[in-house]
Protein backbone atom coordinates (compact mmCIF):
# COMPACT_ATOMS: atom_id res chain seq x y z
CA UNK A 1 0.00 0.00 0.00
CA UNK A 2 3.25 2.43 0.92
CA UNK A 3 4.80 1.42 -2.31
CA UNK A 4 1.77 1.94 -4.55
CA UNK A 5 0.89 5.25 -2.69
CA UNK A 6 4.59 6.61 -3.63
CA UNK A 7 4.38 5.22 -6.69
CA UNK A 8 1.95 7.36 -7.76
CA UNK A 9 3.42 10.34 -5.96
CA UNK A 10 6.29 9.78 -8.03
CA UNK A 11 4.10 9.99 -10.98
CA UNK A 12 1.83 12.47 -10.29
CA UNK A 13 4.83 15.31 -9.21
CA UNK A 14 7.56 14.29 -11.54
CA UNK A 15 7.93 14.93 -15.02
CA UNK A 16 7.66 11.20 -16.00
CA UNK A 17 4.71 9.32 -16.91
CA UNK A 18 3.77 6.04 -17.16
CA UNK A 19 2.33 4.22 -20.07
CA UNK A 20 1.63 0.93 -20.16
CA UNK A 21 0.09 -1.61 -22.56
CA UNK A 22 -0.89 -4.29 -20.08
CA UNK A 23 0.12 -6.09 -17.03
CA UNK A 24 1.74 -8.95 -16.77
CA UNK A 25 -0.51 -11.80 -15.57
CA UNK A 26 1.59 -14.87 -15.07
CA UNK A 27 5.53 -14.85 -14.61
CA UNK A 28 7.56 -12.47 -17.43
CA UNK A 29 11.05 -11.75 -18.17
CA UNK A 30 10.77 -8.22 -18.13
CA UNK A 31 13.23 -6.18 -20.39
CA UNK A 32 14.78 -3.21 -19.06
CA UNK A 33 15.47 -0.94 -21.84
CA UNK A 34 17.31 1.04 -23.02
CA UNK A 35 19.49 0.91 -19.65
CA UNK A 36 21.34 4.15 -19.83
CA UNK A 37 21.12 5.75 -16.17
CA UNK A 38 21.21 4.85 -12.59
CA UNK A 39 17.42 6.27 -13.01
CA UNK A 40 16.18 3.44 -14.70
CA UNK A 41 15.94 1.65 -11.59
CA UNK A 42 13.65 3.94 -9.79
CA UNK A 43 11.47 4.09 -12.99
CA UNK A 44 11.28 0.55 -12.68
CA UNK A 45 10.58 0.67 -9.13
CA UNK A 46 7.66 3.73 -9.79
CA UNK A 47 6.34 0.95 -12.50
CA UNK A 48 6.03 -1.97 -10.40
CA UNK A 49 5.04 -0.89 -7.14
CA UNK A 50 2.18 1.58 -9.10
CA UNK A 51 1.32 -1.51 -11.15
CA UNK A 52 1.77 -3.91 -8.16
CA UNK A 53 4.73 -6.10 -9.85
CA UNK A 54 6.69 -8.02 -7.84
CA UNK A 55 9.85 -7.61 -9.26
CA UNK A 56 13.25 -10.03 -9.05
CA UNK A 57 16.45 -8.41 -10.49
CA UNK A 58 19.17 -9.48 -11.06
CA UNK A 59 22.40 -7.55 -10.11
CA UNK A 60 26.47 -8.07 -9.95
CA UNK A 61 27.07 -9.63 -6.41
CA UNK A 62 29.30 -6.95 -5.10
CA UNK A 63 25.92 -4.71 -5.60
CA UNK A 64 24.98 -7.13 -2.20
CA UNK A 65 28.18 -6.66 0.08
CA UNK A 66 27.95 -5.06 3.16
CA UNK A 67 25.12 -3.07 4.24
CA UNK A 68 23.68 -2.72 0.62
CA UNK A 69 22.99 -6.60 0.46
CA UNK A 70 19.60 -6.95 2.85
CA UNK A 71 18.30 -3.13 0.36
CA UNK A 72 19.16 -5.02 -2.47
CA UNK A 73 17.23 -7.65 -1.64
CA UNK A 74 14.02 -6.13 -0.14
CA UNK A 75 14.06 -4.53 -3.36
CA UNK A 76 13.60 -7.82 -5.28
CA UNK A 77 17.72 -7.92 -6.01
CA UNK A 78 19.18 -11.73 -7.18
CA UNK A 79 23.01 -11.44 -6.57
CA UNK A 80 24.89 -13.01 -9.55
CA UNK A 81 27.96 -14.51 -9.59
CA UNK A 82 29.30 -14.54 -12.62
CA UNK A 83 31.57 -17.76 -11.53
CA UNK A 84 28.20 -19.70 -11.39
CA UNK A 85 25.62 -18.11 -13.41
CA UNK A 86 23.52 -21.55 -13.91
CA UNK A 87 22.36 -20.82 -9.80
CA UNK A 88 20.18 -17.92 -10.88
CA UNK A 89 18.58 -19.93 -14.06
CA UNK A 90 17.78 -22.36 -11.58
CA UNK A 91 16.29 -20.21 -8.58
CA UNK A 92 14.01 -18.72 -11.63
CA UNK A 93 13.07 -21.81 -13.09
CA UNK A 94 11.93 -22.61 -9.65
CA UNK A 95 10.14 -19.29 -8.51
CA UNK A 96 8.46 -20.01 -12.11
CA UNK A 97 7.07 -22.77 -11.80
CA UNK A 98 5.42 -22.29 -7.91
CA UNK A 99 3.14 -20.09 -9.50
CA UNK A 100 3.72 -16.86 -8.23
CA UNK A 101 3.21 -13.89 -10.44
CA UNK A 102 6.45 -11.99 -11.09
CA UNK A 103 8.38 -10.04 -13.46
CA UNK A 104 12.62 -10.89 -13.61
CA UNK A 105 13.74 -7.50 -14.44
CA UNK A 106 17.09 -7.91 -17.37
CA UNK A 107 18.85 -5.58 -18.79
CA UNK A 108 20.28 -6.90 -21.62
CA UNK A 109 22.11 -3.75 -22.96
CA UNK A 110 24.52 -4.30 -19.92
CA UNK A 111 25.74 -1.62 -17.49
CA UNK A 112 24.71 1.68 -18.87
CA UNK A 113 27.65 2.13 -21.66
CA UNK A 114 30.79 0.31 -23.59
CA UNK A 115 28.58 -2.10 -25.54
CA UNK A 116 27.75 -3.03 -28.70
CA UNK A 117 25.23 -5.20 -28.54
CA UNK A 118 22.85 -7.10 -25.86
CA UNK A 119 23.43 -9.98 -23.77
CA UNK A 120 21.35 -12.82 -24.68
CA UNK A 121 20.97 -13.96 -20.97
CA UNK A 122 16.90 -12.69 -20.88
CA UNK A 123 16.51 -14.79 -24.20
CA UNK A 124 17.79 -18.01 -22.54
CA UNK A 125 16.22 -17.55 -19.48
CA UNK A 126 12.84 -16.92 -20.99
CA UNK A 127 13.23 -19.70 -23.46
CA UNK A 128 14.58 -22.53 -20.70
CA UNK A 129 11.52 -21.36 -18.31
CA UNK A 130 9.03 -20.83 -20.77
CA UNK A 131 8.30 -17.37 -19.67
CA UNK A 132 7.39 -14.83 -21.85
CA UNK A 133 8.98 -11.07 -22.70
CA UNK A 134 7.78 -8.15 -21.53
CA UNK A 135 9.17 -5.11 -23.08
CA UNK A 136 9.67 -2.56 -20.43
CA UNK A 137 11.56 1.15 -21.73
CA UNK A 138 12.51 4.10 -20.66
CA UNK A 139 11.86 7.13 -23.50
CA UNK A 140 13.87 10.68 -22.80
CA UNK A 141 12.22 12.03 -25.97
CA UNK A 142 8.66 11.35 -24.52
CA UNK A 143 9.04 11.35 -21.24
CA UNK A 144 7.51 8.15 -20.34
CA UNK A 145 8.04 4.58 -19.44
CA UNK A 146 6.05 1.77 -18.67
CA UNK A 147 5.61 -1.65 -20.21
CA UNK A 148 4.90 -2.24 -23.47
CA UNK A 149 4.06 -5.81 -25.26
CA UNK A 150 4.50 -9.06 -23.52
CA UNK A 151 5.39 -11.63 -26.15
CA UNK A 152 6.34 -15.63 -26.32
CA UNK A 153 9.63 -16.29 -28.05
CA UNK A 154 9.55 -18.54 -31.11
CA UNK A 155 13.06 -19.45 -30.87
CA UNK A 156 13.25 -17.78 -33.90
CA UNK A 157 15.80 -15.72 -32.76
CA UNK A 158 16.22 -13.33 -35.58
CA UNK A 159 12.40 -12.78 -36.10
CA UNK A 160 11.83 -12.64 -32.51
CA UNK A 161 15.12 -9.78 -32.20
CA UNK A 162 13.50 -7.90 -34.78
CA UNK A 163 10.21 -7.63 -33.38
CA UNK A 164 12.16 -6.65 -30.22
CA UNK A 165 13.98 -3.78 -32.32
CA UNK A 166 11.30 -2.76 -34.20
CA UNK A 167 10.01 -1.95 -30.35
CA UNK A 168 12.88 -0.33 -29.32
CA UNK A 169 13.40 1.84 -32.76
CA UNK A 170 12.10 4.72 -31.42
CA UNK A 171 12.87 4.36 -27.04
CA UNK A 172 15.89 6.79 -26.78
CA UNK A 173 16.82 5.98 -23.03
CA UNK A 174 17.59 8.51 -20.05
CA UNK A 175 21.00 9.44 -21.47
CA UNK A 176 20.31 8.33 -25.12
CA UNK A 177 24.29 8.69 -25.98
CA UNK A 178 24.74 5.90 -24.16
CA UNK A 179 21.70 3.63 -25.80
CA UNK A 180 23.01 0.05 -27.38
CA UNK A 181 20.85 -1.39 -30.78
CA UNK A 182 18.64 -4.40 -29.58
CA UNK A 183 20.77 -6.82 -31.46
CA UNK A 184 22.50 -10.04 -29.89
CA UNK A 185 26.31 -10.55 -31.02
CA UNK A 186 25.13 -13.51 -33.00
CA UNK A 187 21.35 -14.20 -33.20
CA UNK A 188 21.77 -17.15 -35.10
CA UNK A 189 23.37 -19.67 -32.51
CA UNK A 190 21.50 -19.37 -29.33
CA UNK A 191 20.04 -22.54 -28.26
Amino acid sequence: MIRRQLARAFWSLGPWKQVTQSVPTRPTVLIGAPHTSNWDFVLMLAIAWDLDIEVRWLGKKSLFHGWRGPVMRALGGIAVDREDPSRVVGEVVDSAHSGKVFGLVVTPDGTRGGHTHWKSGFYRIARETGMPVTLGYVDRTTMTSGLGPTLELTGDVAADMALIRSFYADKSGYRPERRVEPRLRDEGEIG
